[in-house]
């Protein structure tokens, strides 16, 4: 299964805050914040509008309007944000990771920011423009909805823009997006770093719906374009022929932070014992020796 993601409005006047946040030497023009924790909970008002509790948990960044139905323009009744920019009131969310011990109990991973920025778990969210076209980008509307991946899929999706990484303790930047040695399963051993997950959204829009009904079918990922492309990049059909910013998520999963208690919240289960245990643990994983990490939504 490839596990959903979603973003919501983007407001008009974020775009403008693109021209203050210079990209360092050599890098592709692009805006990079961190979204702290807004909520973990079952809902989505995307693909289960209303539906108290969603089949399968959420973290959620981003304005502090966020509900379980779509009711309302959501950034218009937002008065914070969770994200470095306080014009932000675009609510991001994902699926979430659980360890799941050898003994059937599961504990949910935290994240931590990227490496170079500060925050309370969450999201780094990426807004990327087309390099080489500055002029034939158009800016997201406000109600804008999209969302990639399918909770449903059993195999292995072609398109690759859904990738894992086992990062190293720190000093991994390359390759931003689903390049090697980035994988569309999740690791196999231990990741001093965290594991590193992108999610890459398209950037053809057929310029007039700004939702479908399965939230997918107003955008498309260009022919030509590359798992490891930055950036808009490839052509945009005639069905889909408006370039849009690329935004792309990057979550860490903190897989070796330790837990000093028992919790219990929602569906989230915490090992009987009070000991200090962490996920790097090998007696807690499998006994087969296979990963322990799945998603909120089932997948490993």
């Amino acid at each position: 299964m490839q596990w959903p993601t979603a973003t919501l409005p983007l407001l008009a006047g974020l775009a403008g805050l693109a021209a203050t946040q210079g990209p360092p030497p050599g890098a592709p023009p692009m805006m990079r914040f961190e979204c702290s924790q807004l909520v973990v909970d079952r809902i989505d008002p995307l693909v289960n509008p209303g539906v108290v509790p969603s089949p399968h948990l959420h973290q959620i960044v981003g304005g502090n309007s966020f509900n379980a139905t779509l009711s309302h323009d959501l950034p218009s009744q937002s008065t914070c944000t969770s994200c470095t920019f306080s014009e932000d009131f675009s609510n991001y969310w994902t699926a979430v990771l659980y360890f799941r011990a050898r003994n059937g109990t599961y504990k949910r991973v935290p994240q931590i920011p990227s490496e170079g920025l500060t925050g309370n778990g969450g999201i780094t969210v990426y807004y990327i423009p087309d390099a080489k076209n500055k002029t034939s980008v158009t800016a997201f509307r406000p109600g804008f909805r999209m969302l990639v991946g399918d909770a449903a899929a059993t195999t292995k999706q072609p398109d690759r823009k859904v990738c894992h990484r086992c990062m190293p303790t720190s000093g991994d930047n390359s390759n931003l997006n689903c390049a090697a040695p980035d994988t569309q399963t999740l690791p196999t051993g231990f990741c001093a770093g965290g594991i590193r997950t992108v999610i890459t959204f398209p950037t053809c829009w057929n310029g007039k719906d700004l939702d479908s009904p399965d939230h997918k079918s107003h955008l498309a990922y260009a022919t030509g374009s590359q798992a490891n492309d930055v950036g808009p990049t490839g052509t945009c059909s005639g069905s889909h022929p408006v370039v849009i910013p690329q935004v792309m998520y990057e979550v860490i999963w903190d897989v070796s932070f330790h837990f000093s208690s028992v919790r219990k919240l929602g569906c989230e289960m915490a090992d009987r014992d009070t000991q200090t245990r962490s996920f790097n643990d090998k007696s807690l994983w499998p006994a087969d020796g296979s990963q322990p990490f799945v998603w909120s939504t089932g997948d490993q």
